[in-house]
């Protein structure tokens, strides 16, 4: 036997069913040429052998890890090997039973190995590959018609018809070889198909002693004169023998189900061979019966292997084209599995997106367990994609991504929820040390693509409850961050109860803010801007107020941040570019030269980058009538870095007349590039280097050198929040020309500046008005 179809070594039970059959080969062989006196010992290997095969299954059959459908094959094989062992002793009783040794086949022997083929038959059609389609049966038994019409007609040609006579035990012999014979074929096609736990190498070795022993059954004639002889003696132990290695190669196999790829349709060539047999018994046939019709049998015959040949490569043509239909599924496949990654993944980062992050959220929390989500956001995302371009913010995000991933554990999940956002979802202890791991790895400076980028990012956290939902969490999660932004950003913020109610407060706040504008809530004020050092009037900042009908005065510093994060900016804006834009014409027509030369109006960066807005000031100009370059557009730095949509609106600004003003300069990411890039003809100096001016400080320093900058650029400088006479003395020693602050005037109505206007000549002193 090769190695394929046996154990790697000898068992005790194949061993001595070898030796049964050895000694029953022997047995067979040298009774050839010599006449057993006693044929009765021939016949105790064979008995013993099917014995043997019955112990074999039934031992198999035992195996407690195999599946219910394997286990119950070897037993149905087992009782079939009990009824071959009690035929196999019938059989002996009909050969020896009379008077002298004869080749004799009873109807009990008969009826048993029927018994016996049927069991087998049974026990294949009762396993799970065979639950087939109708094509598939109508398929099977067209092979087992061609197989028992071919073999019944070659048995009858060569054997039966030549001893010129037909009995009853010729029917039921042939019956048997037929059935036989359909048993090979189940066998066969079952091992192709595969059948769960059952080896197929189990199977082959099955089919191979099915079809060996009904092959032995062909040597009958050569035993006719040898009564003391049979054919049962070579069927039976090969049949047994093949069954016992099957058995045990079953019994040692890993009870694991057989995977893998369907093997491809194969064509069968049994229908073929049958042909060829019989075209080359009618050839034979007519020669050795004097050729009469042979010209007819020979054309007959190469018709039928041209029709044979058509076939067989059609059906190739079919085989190549399943291969391309199954090789376009493949890659269909493929494309569908590259598609959902795409649909749950971040195109960007290849880190999973926000749906697949609540279906992961939603599953922990099915499961019970306890973990953390946090939202990770970077301060200042806007700044970088302003100023660097786009490419360079996508680089960034993409190293957060991979700074993320070096922190967190197998067990975590990380997720991108749109912008500059990340979820995070956090298993087991230590969430708060993780965090802050992550929080100073992320925050690390690099250099991308030679530029060095210091990112700051806020993160708020929450614990997953019962009962919660993974837009809860994220809301829970995002109202922290914002907390950490707040408070001035670059810090991890835990979700507190209380935060809601602020929440509350703000949405409610900002609802009543969307209505101030129509209930005439919102007014202006106008904080002088003076000339140093006698404290001339030489313009105006226009400052926003609320006054709530509940709360009273609202900060700027509690709703002008609301209205950024809802949008709302825009239109406040709006409101507030129209009122100073009707306050200073009516000034410029009541006091013509001596109307404040410069009002000022903050334009966030939301409305420089909303589309059409130097078209609408433009428009406001023309309506109104007012002097362009009267209008001053104070903008922040961080608002016009870069070369985007907010540094072309502030450019269009420029060209429409109006004069641009850098406010808070040197508080934010601040650049030199910028007084060049940028149209600036006004810097304002930040209060808090003001603050600073009259000692021997750095911010001194700074304010300092700034004038000296802005000089040579000729550009003016004005210095915020002056609150001392000292203060203002060294502002105007150091070179500065302008100033506000309290020392000077707080901020007042637009009457007021009228009546200063109004009882103030042009050239008096305005810096003891408070």
């Amino acid at each position: 036997m090769s190695a394929l179809l046996v154990p790697r070594r000898p068992r005790g039970v194949i061993a001595i069913a070898v030796a049964l059959v050895l000694v029953e080969a022997i047995w067979v062989l040298a009774g050839l040429g010599h006449e057993w006196s006693h044929p009765v010992i021939g016949w105790l290997p064979t008995i013993a052998m099917a014995a043997l095969g019955a112990y074999a299954c039934r031992r198999t059959a035992l195996r407690p890890d195999l599946t219910d459908g394997t286990r119950r094959f070897w037993h149905t094989l087992a009782l079939a090997d009990c009824v071959l062992t009690v035929a196999e002793v019938t059989s002996a009783h009909d050969a020896l039973g009379g008077p002298a040794p004869r080749q004799y086949v009873g109807p009990v022997t008969t009826s048993l190995l029927l018994v016996v083929v049927l069991l087998t038959i049974w026990a294949l059609l009762r396993l799970p590959a065979w639950h087939r389609s109708r094509g598939d049966w109508a398929r099977f038994a067209l092979d087992a018609g061609v197989l028992v019409i071919t073999c019944g007609g070659l048995l009858w040609r060569y054997w039966l018809a030549s001893n010129g006579q037909w009995t009853a035990q010729n029917t039921a012999m042939l019956a048997v070889c037929a059935l036989a014979l359909i048993t090979m074929i189940a066998i066969v096609k079952i091992t192709f198909a595969g059948a769960g736990e059952l080896d197929r190498g189990a199977l082959r070795l099955l089919s191979a002693g099915v079809a060996i022993s009904a092959l032995s059954g062909s040597l009958g004639p050569a035993f006719a004169d040898r009564p003391w002889l049979s054919t049962s003696l070579l069927s039976g132990p090969i049949a047994s023998l093949f069954t016992v290695i099957a058995a045990e190669r079953q019994r040692h196999a890993v009870a694991t189900p057989v995977t893998g790829p369907t093997p491809a349709p194969r064509i069968s060539v049994l229908p073929y061979l049958a042909v060829a047999a019989m075209s080359a018994v009618l050839l034979i046939g007519e020669a050795a019966d004097g050729g009469a019709q042979l010209g007819i049998a020979i054309c007959v015959s190469a018709l039928t292997a041209l029709v044979v040949i058509r076939q067989i490569s059609a059906l190739r043509d079919n085989r190549r084209l399943l291969a391309t239909v199954d090789a376009n599924l493949a890659r269909l496949q493929e494309y569908q599995a590259e598609l959902d990654h795409e649909i749950s993944h971040d195109a960007l980062t290849g880190i999973a997106n926000r749906s697949l992050f609540a279906d992961e959220v939603t599953s922990r929390l099915a499961n019970g367990e306890s973990f953390h989500v946090a939202l990770l956001d970077l301060d200042d995302f806007k700044v970088i994609n302003d100023r660097m371009g786009h490419g360079m913010g996508d680089a960034l995000l993409r190293a957060v991504t991979e700074r993320l991933h070096e922190k967190l554990r197998p067990s975590d999940f990380v997720a991108r929820q749109g912008g500059d956002e990340f979820t995070l979802l956090l298993t087991g202890d230590g969430a708060s040390d993780l965090l802050r791991d992550v929080l100073d790895r992320v925050q690390e400076p690099l250099s991308l693509n030679g530029q060095d980028l210091a990112p700051r990012v806020s993160i708020g956290v929450t614990a997953a409850r019962r009962g919660d939902t993974p837009e809860e969490l994220i809301r829970r999660a995002d109202v922290a961050m914002y907390a950490a932004k707040n408070t001035g950003g670059g810090r991890c913020t835990w979700f507190d109860p209380i935060m809601d109610q602020i929440a509350d407060a703000d949405a409610r706040l900002a609802a009543d803010l969307r209505q101030a504008i129509a209930r005439d809530e919102l007014f202006l004020l106008y904080q002088p801007i003076v000339e140093l050092p006698h404290g001339r009037l030489a313009g105006v900042e226009a400052l926003i107020r609320w006054r709530h009908p509940t709360h009273g005065l609202v900060s700027p510093g509690v709703f002008i941040p609301l209205a950024e994060r809802n949008g709302y900016i825009v239109e406040l804006g709006r409101w507030v570019l129209r009122e100073a834009v009707r306050q200073a014409r009516e000034w410029e027509l009541a006091y013509g030269d001596a109307a404040p030369e410069k009002v000022s109006v903050n334009i966030s960066a939301r409305q420089l980058r909303e589309p059409g807005f130097p078209a609408e000031v433009a428009e406001l100009l023309r309506t109104s009538g007012l002097t362009p370059h009267r209008l001053v557009a104070e903008v922040t730095e961080t608002a016009v870095l870069g070369t985007g949509e907010s540094l072309d609106a502030v450019r269009a600004l420029h060209a429409l007349g109006l004069r641009i003003a850098l406010d808070d300069f040197g508080t934010g990411q601040s650049s030199l590039s910028l007084l060049v890039d940028c149209p600036v003809k006004v810097l304002k100096v930040d209060k808090s280097f003001v603050d600073g001016v009259t000692g021997a400080s750095a911010q001194a320093v700074i304010v300092d050198g700034l004038i000296g900058i802005t000089e040579g650029l000729k550009i003016e400088a004005v210095a915020e929040g002056v609150e001392t006479a000292d203060q203002a003395y060294r502002l105007h020693k150091m070179g500065y020309r302008f100033a506000q602050g309290f020392h000077f005037a707080r901020p007042m109505p637009g009457a007021d500046i009228a009546l200063l206007l109004d009882v103030v000549p042009a050239s008096r002193k305005v810096d003891n008005l408070h």
